[in-house]
């Protein structure tokens, strides 16, 4: 009985997609579907299926259409959640120091972006408390950050704001200016009077961010604050053990 439930296809499958996700997480680079397939002994399309099943699951991410596998925003949130947070602690605390603003920590998450920790703003009119709450990808300064360096999905474009980018055409337009600058911006678009800037920590598995009324951050302050920004998240991604290119 039981040698007959092991040799079922369902459990075939199921060890198939673990073969294939062990691969992906013992790898120093991604790794291609060919090569995996390969190793997994298994033919292209079948590894193919798995490895998609894996990514919609957020358990592998590939790194564009045709890109290697490496592992999901699911398994890196786990695996860095405990350290970065620690880690990060004193770089939130300096740039609040800095700025006087509401700084957070994120990561991309499966239904969207997910804030891990806050220090609040030194003033009365601040952003609110994030860390427990999801925000979407496309409309976020966190989640174009975690687009274009994470290779997180941005989902649905829904119109939160007039000046939320609905449009895929824009929206590529401006994860490519992120990937260009190191540094994202959000002004009125998830909600009309937030502004927010992010940058990359560790090349995309998480994202540091300033948040704050629009009145206080407009496009002036927010392009004085980017390089502090990018250089506080390039020193947690080191502290981490990821150097920038």
């Amino acid at each position: 009985m039981e040698q007959e439930f092991q040799g079922s296809p369902g459990t075939q499958t199921i060890d198939r997609a673990a073969q294939l996700l062990t691969l992906v997480l013992e790898a120093e680079r991604p790794r291609a579907l060919t090569e995996l397939a390969d190793d997994a002994a298994l033919p292209k399309s079948t590894a193919s299926r798995l490895l998609g099943a894996l990514e919609r699951q957020g358990l592998v991410q590939q790194r564009g259409r045709r890109g290697g596998f490496e592992p999901g925003p699911v398994l890196l949130r786990f695996a860095h959640r405990g350290q970065l947070v620690e880690l990060a602690q004193p770089y939130l605390e300096r740039l609040s120091a800095a700025t006087g603003e509401t700084i957070n920590l994120a990561m991309p998450g499966p239904l969207g972006v997910e804030h891990l920790s806050q220090v609040e703003s030194h003033h009365f009119l601040g952003t609110g408390q994030w860390v427990g709450r999801r925000v979407p990808y496309h409309c976020t300064a966190v989640g174009k950050v975690l687009i274009a360096f994470g290779g997180a999905e941005p989902g649905p474009l829904e119109p939160l704001t007039p000046a939320t980018i609905v449009d895929p055409d824009q929206l590529q337009t401006e994860i490519a200016r992120v990937r260009r600058d190191g540094c994202a911006v959000a002004i009125d678009e998830l909600e009309v009077g937030l502004a927010s800037l992010a940058a990359p920590v560790a090349d995309g598995i998480a994202a540091l961010s300033i948040s704050g009324p629009t009145l206080r951050l407009d496009a002036r302050r927010v392009a004085d604050l980017c390089p502090t920004l990018i250089t506080e998240a390039q020193a947690l991604g080191h502290d981490m053990g990821v150097h920038a290119a």
